[in-house]
């Protein structure tokens, strides 16, 4: 027998906050019903290995589209100037949606998109995919906390576990072909897959996915973080900045100075007035958040050095749809003319990271973008004071190469020494490609700035003191610079970000 919540009909709305409403309340019920029901289980006797138990189950909330025309053009009142917010074609579209409190502005966008440029009405109802009991608790909630070994050992016959099968990245691969009588997809994750990253942030990176901001910096080093840290503490005693807290991992708040009612009323959402309690380590890949009232503000993720980690983060952060990431860290120069501290600026990338080649084949070309390129160098200019003519003399716009083997220099026979020269490379690192391939493959803009810190092929290797001077040295300007950068991208306005060149032939709706 299936212990599931009372049946609720879909229904259908011309509304996009009526439908939004209709979502947070069909979740509620789910996660309430899964709550209750583990809270009966945890209290009573386990059941026996081998004898019937009764299921419980609750399902996900879906948004469907019946669009029976194209996307409307601009004169009619529609959007069609934007990438996003609309489908291919006459068809049926579907998708399931998970934690209407933390995307409750994303879903009205795509809400109201759809309506705007298609007409007609949103359904939405109770789907048929299973919520695993584990995504039905907070962040601060553990599931398994108060179960005794023989109510674990029958968890599963009672309850839907996580799911790895239904959490592929087809859709987003442009590989997933829907059966016969199945909907096509209106979004790039479904709610199980969205659910399993928001639970793998927590882990890796110490922080409530709610404090993830829409703009993203990474670093593979730590000397970056301190000098965020220490940025991000100066901005929280300026009564006038715009930012209005920071916070670290283990969700430690610091509220800004002299916080406005308005600017407390942003953050209430998110924060219960608890400073949070630091972590005795910090987590794998420990994540800082400058918040603006607006999730416009700066996310800065030590990814640690390699292209794992790299695709970890950003595997699970882009199902948080942010409006850019960039990456900011360090590399060794492969031109005998750059200079320690010099930077490069990425307009290509060789891929010999080797993480991603099953999800996006070798031969997919990584684009520069425009809007990104522009922003990084005229941050360049505005940080370091330098004109376009002596510009060239400090950044150089190239190249890139990722590599998997951080010991290169030591293959016999110089082989990827040849590879590089004929990929005409300028720099080298572990983790660029690897962001810039993943941006690309979830629609999400990207960038890097990389600073020289070594030239391994002409002499100039990293030892201990000098990397240390070096990395004081020049970590704040770079850091500005990505700041800057930002800034720069907030300004112009974020529809711009969202281009037409990371979107395939016939693409999902959600932006």
């Amino acid at each position: 027998m299936l212990h599931t919540p009372d049946f609720t009909p879909p229904q259908r709305f011309r509304d996009p906050a009526a439908a939004l409403a209709h979502v947070q309340t069909l979740y509620r019920q789910a996660v309430e019903h899964l709550q209750a029901a583990m809270q009966a289980f945890v209290h009573a006797a386990a059941p026996q290995p081998g004898q019937p138990a009764q299921r419980v189950r609750a399902c996900y909330p879906f948004v469907r589209l019946h669009a029976h025309s194209a996307a409307r053009l601009p004169s009619s009142g529609g959007h069609a100037r934007l990438s996003y917010g609309f489908v291919a074609g006459p068809g049926r579209f579907e998708t399931t949606l998970t934690r209407p409190d933390l995307f409750a502005d994303y879903y009205l966008e795509q809400f109201r998109l759809l309506l705007d440029n298609h007409g007609g009405e949103l359904e939405v109802g109770v789907s048929h995919q299973p919520m695993p009991v584990h995504f039905a608790y907070a962040e601060d909630d553990h599931v398994e906390g108060d179960l005794t070994p023989a109510h674990r050992a029958v968890l599963r016959d009672v309850f839907d576990l996580p799911d790895l099968t239904v959490m592929d990245d087809g859709i987003a691969n442009g590989t997933f072909e829907p059966g016969p009588n199945e909907p096509q997809p209106l979004a790039l994750f479904t709610a199980p897959r969205v659910d399993y990253s928001l639970q793998r942030l927590r882990h890796y990176c110490g922080t409530a996915p709610a404090w993830f901001q829409n703009f993203v910096l990474f670093t593979n080093y730590q000397f970056y973080i301190d000098e965020f840290i220490r940025l991000g503490h100066a901005e929280m005693a300026r009564p006038e900045s715009d930012y209005i807290a920071f916070i670290e991992p283990g969700n430690v708040v610091t509220p800004r100075a002299g916080l406005t009612a308005e600017a407390l009323q942003a953050l209430q959402p998110l924060w219960n007035g608890s400073p949070g309690a630091a972590p005795a380590r910090l987590p794998q890949m420990p994540a800082y958040h400058l918040l603006r009232a607006d999730r416009s503000g700066i996310t800065m993720v030590n990814i640690g050095v390699g292209p794992s980690n790299a695709k970890t983060a950003t595997d699970h952060i882009a199902v948080l749809r942010p409006h850019a990431w960039l990456m900011l860290g360090h590399c060794a120069g492969l031109r005998n003319s750059q200079q320690l501290g010099d930077y490069v600026l990425a307009h290509a990338y060789v891929r010999e990271d080797h993480v991603l080649d099953e999800d996006l084949p070798l031969w997919v070309p990584i684009p520069a973008l425009a809007e990104i390129q522009q922003a990084l160098e005229a941050a360049v200019a505005d940080v370091t004071g330098l004109s376009h003519g002596e510009l060239k003399r400090v950044m150089r716009t190239g190249t890139v190469a990722s590599t998997d083997n951080r010991n290169w220099e030591l293959l016999p026979g110089n082989t990827p020494q040849r590879r590089f020269s004929q990929s005409r490379a300028v720099a080298l690192d572990m983790e660029s490609a690897t962001i810039a391939a993943n941006g690309f493959r979830f629609r999400v803009p990207y960038g890097t700035l990389l600073c020289v810190s070594d030239k391994p092929l002409h002499g100039e290797i990293k030892l201990p003191g000098m990397a240390n001077a070096f990395y004081r040295e020049r970590v704040d300007q770079h850091l500005r610079i990505g700041i800057r950068t930002i800034e720069r991208l907030r300004a112009g306005g974020v529809d711009q970000l969202h281009s037409r060149k990371l979107r395939s032939f016939a693409e999902v709706a959600f932006q």
